[in-house]
């Protein structure tokens, strides 16, 4: 199993939205994904809700059947829409590949 971990840190405002309607956003782009992905087995999203200075806002933690399933996540469709929307409404991102 591989598990995928990402922490983005959001711009006070872009898009013309805020912080946190992006960050509503995000989650729904995200969370459509569930079960039209294959060998996506599980996504969990999350907002911070202690913001400080080393904080990020929002996080992504995936589990994936094998290294092929996360490399088919990376260039589905769903997937590359999601990258579009955070390309314009991100400041950084972090991420981790493992397997367990």
């Amino acid at each position: 199993m591989i598990k995928h971990i990402v922490l983005w840190k959001l711009h006070d405002h872009a898009d013309g939205h805020d912080k946190k309607e992006n960050a509503l956003r995000v989650k729904r782009a995200l969370e459509n994904m569930r079960g039209k992905v294959e060998g996506l087995l599980s996504l969990e999203f999350g907002i911070n809700q202690l913001p400080g200075d080393q904080a990020y806002d929002i996080s992504l933690l995936c589990e994936f059947t094998d290294w092929t399933a996360l490399e088919s996540y990376r260039v589905h469709p769903l997937h590359q829409s999601v990258i579009e929307l955070l390309n314009k409404v991100r400041s950084h991102r972090i991420v981790v590949d493992y397997e367990i």
